[in-house]
């Protein structure tokens, strides 16, 4: 086994690298193709999700797999090599398997324990399969993962753990309130009809809101979700299918919109989100509480402060007025214009008061007092001396060093709730700044799930995940001798089909029934002397280190290393297992001589 997988992840790259990187369909089905086309790769699938993106493949060679996998996963998401590498995680062999089955079981998720990578897992081995880029190893690999997933979500409480991305961000849009209460009545948008949409507007439907409106650029599959949402009378929901071209419209009626399409583009961008709010914004007033009932905190108006190394403030940022007049008198930052706040960056205390002493001396009395020895301070930047005098001119003081006061803005409660699911992102990141407007989106949910608490039932997927990785390896190390093995039941058939047709030579006079008992007299003697020795390597081979075994059965028997060979390329093209390529064998061996006999 050379199993290689090489991506990126959450935990490996922020949610702006992931969002570059991002696959469309046609971007995926070429990586399949150019990856099994390369030299090192036999095989090739691709996972990629929402916060995932992971290429798999059967390599002969490590480092030169590694470097090609890299270059192929570089070129299809358009982003540089140099820029992706940084973010790239590589897992080899055994590791690769146990990150496939950790993956499988949730413990690799934004979310522990969500479910919906299983449907995913289950997607990209279908599309492997239908392009003929698996074979074998990736056939059984990701069969297994499935398998593990299952078992892991049936035998343990991981699904107490987490859940779906959907539920996770619906609890954070709650901000606390209970979720079904939080839903009760509410209008949905749900943007796209894709896996991930259907499961947003099926949990949207069980949590109570009262209307969900489906909108999609292929409106059949809106309408076909819609039925699904409809069918069965199990809830009293509305649901009704648009096209993409009235999302302005229903925005504007919506109380939560959710969006996950495959758009390369923004879907929303923040005029849109912006108009669909106008006139539904009340003004917010000092009562203004969370959707939990906490009263809303402060925010400190204009841009987020500079700090130097020592977390010390130096100026106001972007959104200082240049214009010093334009500042009311004590307000907080007055005499620290956005024209000064490159030249004091950085400065420490000392330098400041220095360079101040020097303003208001001027320079020339400075120089004069260096010149004559009473001033050894080292020369000053003449374009600070110049910012800091503009600046004390304008106020008649040395900018002050100290943190601005925050100035109390209370946000009004939001009157429209945004889920974005998608990646790359389908909602402008602006409209995290609208009044208004709640957006949760994957950065947020990342920085929202880093900390969420870990259920016990962890330790217990992690052990499965743990004999299943055993076990895997086990399989596959016993299915590296089974190409020997059937060469070795090849070679005794066919010595067992030239002795009997020498018999019949010999004795001709032997009637049917003589010669069949003969010939399965003899092939039971030949099964029996190869039984026990085919057995025991087999096991042998599954243990590490095992690999050997295989050439010392070669050597003993004499077998001819091209039939081994050729048995093993059947094999992997038809993406047999093991136990079948032997089974096959002894069906076909048994086959010939009762037609001799």
């Amino acid at each position: 086994m050379s199993l290689l997988v090489v991506g990126l992840s959450h935990r490996s790259a922020p949610v702006s690298a992931l969002e570059r990187a991002a696959l469309g369909a046609e971007a995926k089905t070429k990586l399949l193709q150019d990856t099994v086309a390369a030299e090192p790769a036999a095989e090739a699938g691709v996972l990629a999700t929402c916060n995932r993106i992971e290429l798999y493949a059967d390599v002969d060679k490590f480092h030169a797999g590694v470097a090609e996998l890299s270059t192929l996963l570089a070129r299809h998401s358009g982003v540089g090599l140099e820029e992706l590498t940084p973010y790239l995680y590589v897992h080899y062999e055994d590791r690769a398997v146990h990150h496939l089955y950790s993956v499988a079981c949730g413990l690799d998720s934004m979310v522990v324990g969500e479910g919906q990578i299983l449907a995913q897992i289950k997607d990209a081995l279908a599309q492997a399969q239908e392009l003929h880029t698996a074979g074998r190893l990736l056939n059984d690999l990701f069969q297994q993962a499935l398998r593990v997933g299952k078992r892991a979500h049936s035998e343990t409480g991981i699904d107490r753990a987490g859940q779906s991305l959907v539920t996770f961000g619906l609890e954070q849009l709650a901000d606390g309130a209970e979720v079904p209460a939080w839903l009760d009545g509410k209008r949905a948008l749900v943007i796209g009809a894709g896996s991930m949409s259907s499961l947003a507007a099926a949990t949207l439907a069980r949590g109570g809101v009262a209307e969900i409106v489906v909108a999609n650029r292929t409106v059949e599959r809106a309408e076909r979700l819609v039925e699904i949402l409809t069918a069965g009378g199990e809830s009293p929901v509305r649901a009704r299918a648009v096209t993409m071209d009235a999302v302005a419209a229903e925005l504007a009626r919506a109380d939560i919109a959710v969006s996950c399409t495959g758009a390369t583009g923004l879907v929303l961008t923040a005029q849109q989100v912006a108009a669909a709010v106008e006139g539904r914004v009340r003004p917010a007033g000092p009562t203004d509480v969370t959707a939990g009932g906490a009263p809303r905190t402060a925010e400190p108006s204009g841009a987020r402060e500079a700090e130097d190394a020592d977390g010390c403030p130096v100026g106001l940022g972007a959104a200082a007025p240049a214009d010093l007049t334009e500042l009311p008198q004590g307000a907080p930052g007055a005499g620290f214009p956005a024209s000064g706040e490159a030249a004091v960056a950085g400065m420490d205390a000392a330098t400041l008061e220095q360079h101040g002493a020097w303003v208001d001396r001027g320079d020339a009395e400075r120089l004069e007092a260096a010149r004559t020895g009473q001033d050894v301070r080292p020369e000053p930047d003449p374009e600070l001396v110049t910012a800091l005098a503009a600046t004390a001119a304008a106020v008649g003081r040395i900018p002050e060093r100290r943190r601005p006061e925050a100035v109390e803005t209370i946000r009004p409660e939001p009157v429209l709730s945004v889920l974005d699911l998608a990646m790359p992102r389908d909602v402008d990141s602006a409209v995290h700044r609208l009044a208004g407007v709640r957006l949760v989106d994957i950065e947020s949910l990342a920085d929202a799930s880093a900390d969420a608490p870990m259920a016990a039932d962890v330790d217990q997927v992690r052990r499965i995940v743990a004999d299943e990785v055993a076990a895997f390896g086990a399989a596959q190390r016993a299915a590296t001798i089974t190409p020997t093995v059937v060469a070795l039941r090849s070679m005794a058939a066919e010595v067992v089909a030239g002795e009997i047709a020498r018999l019949e030579g010999r004795l001709p006079d032997l009637d049917a029934k003589q010669r069949q008992e003969i010939t399965q007299t003899v092939r039971r003697v030949v099964d029996k002397l190869l039984h026990a020795p085919t057995v025991r390597v087999k096991q042998l081979a599954a243990e590490p280190g095992g690999a050997g075994y295989a050439d010392a059965l070669r050597t003993l028997f004499d077998l001819d290393p091209e039939t081994v060979a050729s048995v093993s390329r059947a094999d992997k093209a038809a993406g047999r297992s093991a136990d079948d390529t032997l089974q096959n064998t002894l069906i076909d061996a048994n086959a010939k001589n009762r037609g001799r006999a």
